[in-house]
């Protein structure tokens, strides 16, 4: 491998390891600040913020109606492991419910 395509690959790595940390928790607000440029992070932290804000909503849900906490949480953690699963592919994923409110979110 040419020594000047190997900075190209380590880019890439690094974008997947960002765009895998926009949907642990709280964790998406690293790559909203330091991936700015790159329309690839940005995207998964987007929807990993749309993730994180419905998943405090089911969280304050769960106080008042704690039987519907489950299926909730299930489907949270079920959209967040695709994400998850497609940034470290490389791989732009439109989350239903979660990419509509992403596009809303302004920053």
């Amino acid at each position: 491998m040419p020594k000047s395509a190997v900075p190209f690959f380590q880019k890439i790595d690094e974008n997947r390891v960002y765009a895998f940390l926009s949907y642990i928790f709280f964790l998406c607000v690293i790559p909203l600040i330091y991936r700015k440029d790159d329309q690839f992070v940005q995207s998964h932290a987007r929807q990993g913020l749309a993730l994180f804000l419905c998943e405090v909503a089911v969280l304050l849900l769960t106080i008042l109606i704690p039987w519907l906490a489950r299926p909730l949480w299930f489907a949270c953690f079920l959209l967040a492991f695709w994400g998850m699963l497609m940034a470290l592919k490389g791989r732009q994923v439109l989350l239903p419910f979660i990419s509509a409110l992403s596009e809303r979110i302004v920053l």
